[in-house]
């Protein structure tokens, strides 16, 4: 099977601009309240233990609410969506390490997050495809 993905109207262009908002949601909220707490998203980096914590709590505030941008206005789309994979990826590995918890509830919601987390780096590695290929056909 083949087609083509062309957001050629009003209708397609306001449903990819929703599903794109959609996938950069948390991120956009995550860098706003860092942003309005810093020192709570200071906190949160030492929690982590990354150091040091005011670069790292920067440095995410400036990568969660830049690269959604870039996924919202197509302005290097691929970028940001790749951006937002990885980190998506590698903070997931960090703040869900639910193999590590004890058997129960907690260890429960912790994997659920996690494979959650796996969805959206899915979602986001989709976006910077089909960025990157718009202009050709894509055989399923």
């Amino acid at each position: 099977m083949s087609f083509r993905i062309e957001p050629d109207g009003v209708l397609s262009i306001v449903m990819f601009f929703i599903a794109h908002l959609g996938l950069c949601a948390a991120y956009i909220q995550g860098g706003l309240v860092k942003l309005t707490d810093f020192p709570g998203a200071v906190a949160e980096m030492a929690h982590f233990r990354l150091s040091p914590p005011v670069l790292f709590a920067v440095l995410v505030i400036v990568l969660e609410l830049v690269a959604s941008a870039m996924v919202l206005t197509g302005f290097l789309r691929w970028l940001g969506a790749l951006t937002l994979a990885g980190f998506t990826f590698l903070s997931t590995l960090i703040a869900l390490r639910f193999w590590e918890r004890p058997a129960g509830e907690a260890r429960h919601a912790e994997a659920n997050a996690f494979f959650e987390h796996l969805g959206l780096t899915g979602g986001f590695l989709l976006v910077a495809w089909l960025d990157l290929t718009r202009n050709s056909s894509v055989s399923l």
